[in-house]
């Protein structure tokens, strides 16, 4: 015993938890890709042969192959020995996917929150789910529907937010031309949805109101 008092019993650290995340994708095949880019080029009235269009089939294939490869991480958890209980969000998480109804690009952010539970997640991990399931031919309601899904499931915390605002080429270039449109989506678990005033402050911290 010290002049202090009895001394405490120090719980032993418990490290952090990382599951190895990757996503199941069919293989890319570049030379049939640079071949069905050769053939659209000519149904589209163009010389696939001409100077400026030669290397285009090679380089819209590997373009597609990169925008659609997810890259697998280790996503870290860790204890929540402080019991911290209010809202970790992380805001204006840059989101590219590709519209797979016209394989046109959408570009926006994504508002990405949870509740805690027993663990809390390395921030940098949330951008790395989004970009997950963003690097596939996509919809934005699907989109932000598997970002909650897979952080209640995986996580498990009190609740999860998932908003994401996009503006689609689909949509801006062509058809209406609405250019500076943007789509809000959103999914919530948990106690973001099931109690109103949770709901509110995460919509207002994400800016969404």
């Amino acid at each position: 015993m010290t002049a202090a008092g009895p001394l405490a019993a120090v719980p032993p650290e418990r490290p952090p938890v990382a599951l190895r995340v990757m996503r199941e994708t069919g293989a890319v095949d570049l030379l049939a890709a640079e071949a069905a880019v050769t053939a659209l080029l000519r149904a589209l009235g163009r010389d696939p042969a001409s100077p400026h269009l030669v290397e285009t089939p090679r380089r819209v294939a590997r373009s597609y192959a990169e925008l659609l490869a997810g890259r697998q991480f280790d996503l870290t958890t860790f204890p929540n020995d402080e019991g911290y209980d209010e809202l970790v969000i992380a805001r204006d998480i840059p989101l590219q996917s590709l519209c797979e109804h016209h394989l046109l690009p959408f570009s926006g952010v994504a508002h990405i929150g949870y509740l805690p539970g027993a663990r809390i997640l390395g921030l940098s991990k949330l951008a790395r789910v989004l970009e997950l399931f963003a690097r596939d031919l996509q919809v934005q309601e699907r989109l932000t529907q598997q970002v909650a899904d897979w952080l209640q499931e995986h996580l498990a915390p009190r609740g999860v937010g998932v908003v994401i605002e996009a503006e689609h080429l689909c949509m801006s270039l062509r058809g209406v031309r609405a250019t500076g449109a943007r789509t809000v989506t959103s999914a919530l678990h948990g106690v973001l949805r099931s109690d109103a005033r949770s709901r509110a402050e995460f919509f207002a911290l994400t800016g969404t109101t």
